[in-house]
């Protein structure tokens, strides 16, 4: 979004901010010729000014411009998915920048929802820009050129739903692997991990921890079905990762999943897991399914660009700009 905004406006500046212990592993990446770099510190950024200040995530510490905040979603508020110690600082912090930011941009419908509903919003201050998505350098392959394997993309946490993915994974047919690409350190990991540990299917089972973009992309380029049961998104990227490199998509019914994903995935009860090993056997078994949602899923992704993320953004800070 950064680089898209600066790379798009040439004409004007733009100052990327990074908390103190951010910049320096920032410093390797080349900025655009517009762009450079400060630290963001209580009290301001010094000792430049800024016309328009963009705070990512659902934080806003300090107000020194007209500002618009991005909420990605709010289940930390809204789920037990965080120690009660994170969960009162999150909702702090989202209620600050909810009082302090002029406009605030929601990733999707349903985040704007929780806007409204969780944060009393009022649906006038509130601009809803969804994500684009990374499209692939080459051609996706076919079916035939992929193995009996399904991907699950995301970090080994309570709210990814991964325990009834590996419920489900184990009612399905030998020959079939799982694979798990994401961090090993979510909340409720050390559960999760225990009991893929006890499944009866752990040798088909891949824990592959955190996965770099070329590793992934690999792992979409072999995957025959993406599985994310998530319990609860605020927008879903691996789901348009997925249809965007041909692969059929499982995915919930429930937050945002059904918005982003549109008619193009195999929609499940996330909390229930024989439903979720009905759905994944239904792609196992039916080519004609598995390649109807491949069609469906790369339509789907084409609606989903950057450039559009970037244009609606440059537009909400036209209208905060007057």
């Amino acid at each position: 979004m950064l680089r898209g905004l600066s790379l798009r406006h040439p004409e004007q500046q733009f100052l990327f901010c990074y908390r103190a212990h951010r910049l320096w592993p920032s410093l390797p990446e080349v900025l655009p010729g517009n762009a450079r770099r400060a630290i963001l510190r209580t009290g301001g950024i010094a000792p430049w000014r800024c016309g328009i200040f963009h705070a990512l995530n659902q934080r806003v510490d300090f107000r020194f411009a007209p500002t618009v905040a991005t909420f990605h979603d709010l289940f930390v508020i809204s789920g037990e998915y965080s120690t009660p110690e994170f969960r009162a600082r999150f909702t702090e912090q989202a209620r600050d920048a909810a009082a302090r930011a002029d406009l605030m941009i929601a990733v999707s419908e349903f985040t704007a929802g929780q806007l409204s509903d969780l944060l009393g919003l009022h649906r006038g201050r509130i601009r809803v820009v969804r994500h684009g998505v990374r499209l692939p350098s080459s051609a996706p392959p076919d079916d035939s050129e992929r193995e009996n394997l399904i991907l699950h993309v995301g970090a080994i946490q309570k709210r990814k739903n991964i325990g009834r993915l590996v419920e489900a994974f184990e009612g399905l047919p030998e020959g079939w692997r799982l694979a798990l690409a994401g961090a090993t350190d979510g909340y409720g990991a050390t559960e999760i991990l225990a009991g893929i540990e006890r499944s009866p299917r752990r040798a088909a089972i891949d824990l592959l921890g955190y996965t770099t973009d070329t590793d992934l992309e690999s792992l979409y380029r072999r995957a025959r079905v993406v599985a994310f049961p998530s319990l609860d998104e605020g927008f879903g990227m691996p789901v348009l990762d997925a249809m965007a490199r041909g692969v059929p998509v499982l995915t919930s019914n429930r937050s945002a999943l059904p918005e982003i994903a549109g008619n193009a995935a195999l929609l499940v009860d996330p909390l229930d897991s024989d439903e979720i090993a009905h759905g994944l056997l239904g792609l196992i078994n039916s080519f004609a399914l598995r390649r109807e949602l491949r069609n469906r899923g790369l339509a789907r992704a084409a609606e989903f660009s950057w450039e559009r993320s970037v244009d609606s953004t440059w537009e909400v800070y036209r209208e905060l700009a007057g």
